[in-house]
């Protein structure tokens, strides 16, 4: 048989009804006195009741490589806000342990989680230690084979979960599980943006960014020019970004200026063909075995679910023994576009976590 892998946040009342009949004004009096005495028990009662939450606390989930400043910066931006902030704890293991660790009679409140995230590779924040990528696939499996610890308190309705990973807010599907992980005896609000997260801008320290997307083969760029004719009509509705500059651009040089990053998203399958009474294929060349993609049912629905098209990829495959290893690997290149205000002085958007335009909450 074909097996296929793909990796790819008492109170107490009192009724008095009817009339006294008969009444003198003694009891009258006597009466007042009772229910003035209960009522400030009461408010006394709800004042020793109302617990105050805990101040904000920040989970800094990676680390970075190369040029990227992205969890630098983030850290920087929460230690100027005076946030208290956790290193070391690189998947939700990590995360929900400490948290259980470090319940205190005071509830959570603000719960700031910072990974890197993107719409093809999940986030960057492993589902347990030295596992996967969380998706909404990983975490669900996970959580299943009961790999996830649960929260045990510090959980209310109040409790702000905020995700600052890039494009999360679109994924509802695992902002609700993501939501089920975080929750106690009770469920917190769970929040994230549909734009991309940036920390450490040279006008602002955190704003956001609407992103566009083009893709090519890894390695084999069409260049430029021919890559700005294509995502011109993949976005024909955005008329204020002048495509060819965003895509030579690396940074914002001045504030809203469009810029562009890359990134890339690798697949690999396996077939194992051994007892199989298919023999393994061959392919004499890349046309061919996109052809072969394309036309098997199972490989063309994970491609429509990555919404890459096949050529895309830059594909390579081996057979070693009876298994036959198929590997792609696209490059993305992404155009950021910051948000400013449409009014006033030039400036961003500020990131405000209440602003339903800004994030989704579940």
């Amino acid at each position: 048989m074909k097996k296929l892998n793909l990796k790819v946040a008492v109170i107490v009342g009192l009724l008095m009804t009817g009339t006294f009949v008969n009444c003198t004004k003694t009891k009258e009096k006597t009466t007042n006195t009772v229910a003035e005495t209960i009522e400030i028990s009461t408010t006394n009662l709800e004042e020793k009741t109302a617990v105050e939450s805990r101040s904000p606390i920040v989970f800094i989930t990676g680390y970075d490589k190369g040029d990227n400043k992205f969890y630098s910066s983030a850290r920087t931006f929460f230690k100027e806000k005076q946030y208290q902030i956790v290193e070391d704890a690189y998947s939700l293991e990590e995360v929900i342990n400490w948290m259980n660790k470090n319940v205190t009679e005071n509830p959570y409140g603000e719960v700031h989680i910072v990974s890197h995230s993107n719409p093809w590779k999940g986030m960057s924040l492993e589902t347990v230690i030295n596992g996967e990528r969380i998706t909404a696939e990983t975490l669900q499996r996970d959580s299943e084979n009961q790999l996830i610890p649960q929260l045990k308190d510090g959980i209310t309705e109040n409790t702000k979960i905020v995700f600052h990973s890039c494009g999360l807010g679109k994924n509802t599907k695992l902002m609700q599980k993501l939501k089920k992980s975080f929750s106690a005896k009770e469920a917190p609000q769970v929040v994230a943006s549909p734009y991309y997260n940036v920390f450490g801008g040279e006008f602002s320290n955190h704003y956001l960014a609407k992103p566009y997307y083009v893709f090519y083969p890894t390695a084999n760029s069409p260049g430029k020019t021919d890559l700005s004719k294509e995502i011109a009509r993949k976005y024909p509705n955005e008329r204020e970004i002048e495509w060819f500059a965003a895509l030579t651009n690396e940074r914002e040089r001045y504030i809203g200026e469009p810029y562009t990053f890359q990134f890339n998203v690798p697949i690999t399958w396996e077939f194992d063909y051994h007892n199989s009474d298919n023999e393994i294929p061959t392919f004499e060349t890349e046309e061919a075995l996109m052809d072969w993609i394309a036309n098997d049912e199972d490989l063309a629905k994970e491609l429509n679910n990555l919404d890459i098209p096949v050529e895309k990829f830059r594909w390579r495959w081996n057979v070693k023994n009876s298994k036959l290893t198929v590997k792609g690997k696209s490059t993305v290149l992404c155009v950021l576009k910051p948000l400013t205000k449409p009014y006033g002085d030039l400036q961003h958007i500020k990131p405000d976590t209440n602003n339903k335009r800004l994030y989704a909450m579940k």
